[in-house]
């Protein structure tokens, strides 16, 4: 299932509160946390980071991984932080709603 509009930049930053990372890492936190649910497209998430850069809610600095690869790391701000923190109501509240309908019960048939 393709991901929601609007889900990545919230995903992104979740998974930055946990630790600054490099962008296969990132893919890789949020493929494992939903259980190969959500797929990370690669160009999306390179948008996403540089989107976010952008509006400062994350930083960026070149580092090199274990692997001796030079890669940029990524690390939520503070106001990332608080984005994170009224994006995810907002989303959660939204989804609440979605499952609130899509579970709604029938109280008569319609011929």
């Amino acid at each position: 299932m393709p991901m929601l509009r609007g889900t990545l930049d919230p995903l992104v930053l979740k998974t930055l509160s946990w630790s600054p990372m490099h962008a296969f890492e990132i893919t890789n936190w949020i493929e494992e946390r939903s259980d190969g649910r959500v797929q990370i497209d690669d160009a999306a998430l390179l948008q996403s980071l540089h989107r976010l850069e952008g509006r400062r809610y994350l930083v960026g600095e070149w580092g090199v991984t274990e692997n001796g690869r030079r890669a940029k790391y990524y690390r939520i701000t503070a106001a990332g932080r608080e984005f994170l923190r009224t994006e995810a109501a907002r989303l959660v509240d939204h989804l609440d709603a979605v499952v609130s309908i899509l579970s709604a019960k029938t109280t008569q048939s319609r011929a």
